[in-house]
């Protein structure tokens, strides 16, 4: 499993792989922007070839993840609220694929008490605009011509919620309607927050309640969509609904459990971002190596456990989008 961490991009966005590189993360994960305001830098194509191509020639940091604006809420029933978010989100799908990034991470948004049936249509037409509008950007043109070809895809990866308020996407169920309803295009996935899942409820704790967190992504969106873990502990106890990241073995959680998760041979091949407070400023190199641990004891627990504890889907999905979402996700096992 590769492991790795969000992190800055003070200085351009090149420094995100020197910063990950100093942490040992196989990954990183960034901000194209800053995550709490509208306005977007203006990323020259230069800026943008120069990190795809010190991507590639990266020895230690095998893949980049972006992470969608906060802002954006594709629910919104505001006009001019709606019409920010898909400029933005657009925008934002533009760098990262324009980057070679192997998915921009989202938060659907909230449909604030109307409900999912109400809302489910119109964040479906929303995603495929933005797909379709960072596909015809003059800064993805210029990342197809660079790689002699149509260039690259960015799938966009929609996060599970913690379940606060009418946030859109507290239950797997309701990811997979939103997919459904995009017509199970294959540049959507998943992207699977640790701690937003023991906050909306769902246990973890032993390797059978693992299991039932797996089996119940393949009933729903499938696990060839499933494209990142957020590895994170929560400050918050189960069920809480609030978005509260804890580092790892500090929190609610625990180290176990989500050994438990981690080491479910579904998930082996799917990268694992940090997103914890670290000493404040982030994940630092001991939290990188704490989740290599969590990795292992995934493994040794699994190993140790009965043979039908060990069965269960593997990464193909019925769904659909895998084999995309695979492609994009690094460059093989870490050494």
């Amino acid at each position: 499993m590769l492991v790795g961490a969000h992190v800055s991009t003070a200085g351009g966005l090149r420094t995100a792989l020197g910063r990950g590189a100093s942490l040992g993360a196989d990954v990183v994960q960034i901000f194209t922007q800053s995550p709490r305001a509208w306005r977007s830098p203006a990323h020259g194509e230069e800026e943008l070839a120069a990190y795809r191509l010190e991507q590639a020639r990266s020895d230690r940091v095998r893949a980049t993840f972006c992470h969608a604006t906060y802002l954006i809420n594709l629910a919104s029933s505001d006009e001019e609220l709606l019409g920010r978010s898909r400029a933005c989100l657009a925008d934002n799908l533009a760098v990262a694929t324009a980057i070679g990034a192997s998915g921009l991470i989202l938060h659907v948004g909230s449909h604030r008490g109307a409900g999912l049936a109400t809302v489910c249509g119109q964040v479906a037409d929303e995603l495929l605009r933005a797909l379709d509008t960072a596909a015809r950007d003059v800064r993805v043109a210029g990342a197809a011509e660079a790689a002699g070809g149509d260039g690259p895809t960015c799938p966009l990866l929609l996060e599970n919620a913690a379940g606060a308020g009418g946030t859109v996407g507290r239950t797997f169920e309701e990811l997979s309607a939103i997919v459904e309803r995009a017509g199970d295009d294959p540049r959507l996935g998943l992207c699977l927050d640790t701690q937003h899942l023991f906050a909306s409820g769902v246990d973890y704790s032993s390797i059978e309640a693992a299991d039932e967190v797996v089996r119940s992504i393949e009933r729903t969106v499938g696990l060839g969509r499933l494209g990142c873990i957020h590895l994170n502990d929560s400050k918050v106890p189960l069920g809480a609904n609030r978005d509260r990241h804890e580092n790892l073995g500090e929190g609610e959680i625990g180290v176990e459990a989500l050994a438990c998760l981690l080491g479910h041979p579904a998930l082996r091949e799917v990268p694992a971002v940090l997103e914890v407070p670290g000493d404040g400023n982030g994940p630092r190199a001991a939290d990188v190596a704490a989740a290599r641990k969590v990795v292992a004891l995934g493994l040794e627990l699994r190993s140790a456990a009965a043979p039908s504890a060990l069965a269960g889907p593997d990464r193909a999905s019925r769904r659909g989008g895998g084999e995309e979402l695979r492609r994009r996700g690094g460059r093989g096992a870490p050494t």
